[in-house]
């Protein structure tokens, strides 16, 4: 396909997708439960952590409280976190991983790093490192933007 500079958005699109494609055919081959894409993020985000409670985890994830409520009904549902009350503040609720999360978790590290070895192939140190600087100033653009 020949694309031009002025189908950059367009192109990391088509990335995105074509990743998405791979580890969901990695995933289930791995033998892991479908989940989408922000439930993979929720569990990254708790294995960085012991415990989070639901605000926090909307806040990390740019979700509001209420989807992340059902995200996070999902991930209970597949025994992957566990919620907690807080013993001082019953309103507060804990997400946390279980051991189920924690070994769901390896395994998509492992595929993630499938991916990039994959995506990364014939690329030099130099053009990796030059790839993320050029990534990382287009989404401070429309990250600006969007604060506008």
């Amino acid at each position: 396909m020949d694309y031009g500079v002025d189908a950059v958005v367009s192109l990391i699109s088509r990335i995105h997708s074509l990743s998405q494609d791979f580890l969901r055919r990695k995933m289930t081959e791995a033998g892991l439960p479908e989940l989408v894409s922000s439930h993979g993020f929720m569990l990254f985000c708790l294995s960085r952590t012991e415990r989070m409670t639901l605000g926090e985890l909307a806040q990390r994830i740019n979700r509001d409280k209420s989807t992340t409520t059902v995200l996070v009904r999902k991930l209970e549902a597949a025994d992957l976190v566990a919620t907690e009350r807080d013993e001082s503040d019953s309103r507060k609720k804990y997400i946390r991983l279980t051991e189920k999360g924690t070994a769901y978790n390896a395994v998509t590290a492992r595929l993630s790093d499938e991916l990039l070895r994959t995506s990364y192939r014939d690329f030099s140190a130099a053009e990796q490192d030059e790839l993320l600087r050029l990534l990382l100033k287009l989404h401070g653009n429309i990250a600006d933007a969007r604060a506008e």
